[in-house]
C-alpha cells in the first residue's frame, strides 16, 4: 500500500506547472502561493525518488522520467474525479474554473449556464473573463483559461471543440429609419447610412468588408465597436442601421423599439463552440462544456417558441 507517500495536491501541482509553464502561473491557477507549489513538487520528487522537473533560470522543463510520470499523474487525478462523480459527491470538488466567454454569450444564456454549473458543482468557483473571441483564444492557448465559450476563427486548432449552436444575424434600424428605407432595402441602400456592427476582425466584420469591396461600396460607412451592446443604444437613437446577432436585440424587436430590415445579404450565422484541452483538463471542465451546450440549446428552443408565437 502506498498509503500517504504522495498526495493529489502534489500531482495537481505537477500537472499545472507543466501546463502553465511556470511555478508562479501554476500557483495563480490553483489559488495558492509559489512556495507552496515548490514544496509540493519537492515532496513529490522525494516520495518518488526521481526528478520530474528541471529548473533553469526561471524556465521549467520536464525530465524524461517526468514526462512518463505526468501521464500517470493525470490518470490518477481523473480517476479521483471519476470516483467522486460515481459517489454523487460533486460537492467535494472545490476547484476554480477559469472561464472565458464572448459578449454575446454574456448577454444571452450565460446566466442559465452558471445556474446549471452551480447545481452540478456547488463549490466550484468561477473566474469569468468576457472579451473578444481573439483575446479568449490567446488566453486559452497560454493556459490562462480552462474553458472558452466562443466563436471562430481560431489561431490554434489543438483544443477539443464541442459545438454549442448558432446565432443568426439581422439588419435592424429605428422605426423612423425603417420607414425611410422600406422593409426590403438592398445592401447598396443600407450603405447610404452609417453601418453599426462589431469588431472588424470578427467573422461578420470580415464578411461585411469583403461583400462591400465586391459591390464597390464605401467601407468607410462601417463603424465598428468592440462591444456589441454599445451598438444597441446608437441604433435606438437612429444613428445608423446595425448588423447584429438577433439574440442581442430580441427584446427591442419584440417591443417595437427596433425593426428588422430584410436586405439581400447577411453574413453566415455565428457558430459557437466550447473549447478546452481534453488531454489535460480536469473532468469537470468537460462536464461544464456539456452544460454550456444544454444552456445554449435551451436558449435556442425558447427563441423558436417565441418566434412561433409571433
Amino acid at each position: 500500500m502506498i498509503k500517504s507517500q504522495f498526495t493529489l495536491k502534489q500531482l495537481e501541482a505537477f500537472a499545472f506547472v507543466v501546463d502553465t509553464g511556470t511555478f508562479r502561473a501554476a500557483a495563480a491557477a490553483l489559488g495558492t502561493t509559489q512556495p507552496n507549489i515548490s514544496a509540493r513538487i519537492s515532496a513529490l520528487e522525494q516520495a518518488l525518488g526521481t526528478t520530474v522537473l528541471t529548473r533553469d533560470a526561471g524556465s521549467v522543463r520536464l525530465t524524461a522520467k517526468g514526462a512518463t510520470l505526468l501521464e500517470k499523474a493525470r490518470d490518477v487525478l481523473w480517476a479521483g474525479e471519476a470516483l467522486i462523480e460515481e459517489a454523487g459527491r460533486q460537492d467535494l470538488i472545490e476547484e476554480r474554473l477559469r472561464l472565458g466567454v464572448t459578449e454575446l454569450v454574456a448577454c444571452t444564456w450565460l446566466r442559465d449556464f452558471l445556474r446549471r454549473l452551480k447545481d452540478a458543482y456547488p463549490k466550484l468557483r468561477v473566474e469569468l473573463q468576457v472579451d473578444l473571441s481573439t483575446v479568449i483564444d490567446q488566453r486559452l492557448a497560454e493556459g490562462q483559461l480552462d474553458l472558452a465559450l466562443q466563436t471562430g476563427p481560431f489561431d490554434k486548432d489543438s483544443f477539443t471543440s464541442m459545438p454549442l449552436g448558432e446565432e443568426s444575424y439581422c439588419w435592424i434600424a429605428h422605426p423612423q429609419l425603417l420607414r425611410a428605407l422600406g422593409p426590403n432595402p438592398s445592401l447598396e441602400h443600407l450603405f447610404a447610412h452609417t453601418i453599426l456592427t462589431h469588431a472588424k476582425h470578427t467573422q461578420a466584420g470580415r464578411a461585411l468588408h469583403a461583400v462591400a469591396q465586391d459591390r464597390g461600396l464605401d467601407n468607410g460607412q462601417i463603424v465598428h465597436s468592440s462591444a456589441l451592446s454599445a451598438c444597441v443604444p446608437m441604433v435606438l437613437e437612429g444613428l445608423g442601421v446595425a448588423l447584429l446577432p438577433d439574440a442581442l436585440v430580441r427584446a427591442e424587436l419584440a417591443s417595437g423599439e427596433l425593426g428588422v430590415l430584410h436586405s439581400d445579404w447577411l453574413p453566415a450565422p455565428l457558430s459557437f463552440v466550447a473549447r478546452f484541452a481534453a488531454d489535460r483538463a480536469p473532468r469537470f471542465v468537460g462536464q461544464a462544456a456539456g452544460l454550456a451546450q444544454l444552456a445554449m440549446q435551451q436558449a435556442q428552443h425558447q427563441k423558436n417558441l417565441s418566434d412561433q408565437e409571433i
